[in-house]
C-alpha cells in the first residue's frame, strides 16, 4: 500500500484574474479610506450603477429605496 507521500497527486492549474476580481468585489462599495469601504445601495439605476448611498445597518438598500421596496414600488 502506497502512503500519500508516494501517490502521485494532479496539479490543478489556477488562474485568477486578481484585477477584475477587485474590481468586482468593489462594485457595490465605497471606499471611506485607511483600506477600509461600506456597501452601497444594491439599486441600480438608469445607467447600470448603484444608488452609491450608505446601506441601512443589515440591508441591502438605502433608507429612501428600502421603503420604495416595502411598499412595492421598487421593481
Amino acid at each position: 500500500m502506497k502512503t500519500r507521500s508516494q501517490t502521485k497527486s494532479s496539479i490543478l492549474e489556477v488562474n485568477i484574474d486578481f484585477d477584475e476580481a477587485s474590481k468586482i468585489w468593489k462594485s457595490n462599495k465605497r471606499s471611506i479610506g485607511n483600506g477600509s469601504y461600506k456597501y452601497v445601495c444594491s439599486k441600480k439605476g438608469k445607467h447600470n450603477k448603484f444608488c452609491n448611498l450608505k446601506c441601512l445597518p443589515g440591508e441591502d438598500y438605502c433608507k429612501t429605496h428600502l421603503k420604495m421596496l416595502k411598499d412595492g414600488r421598487l421593481f
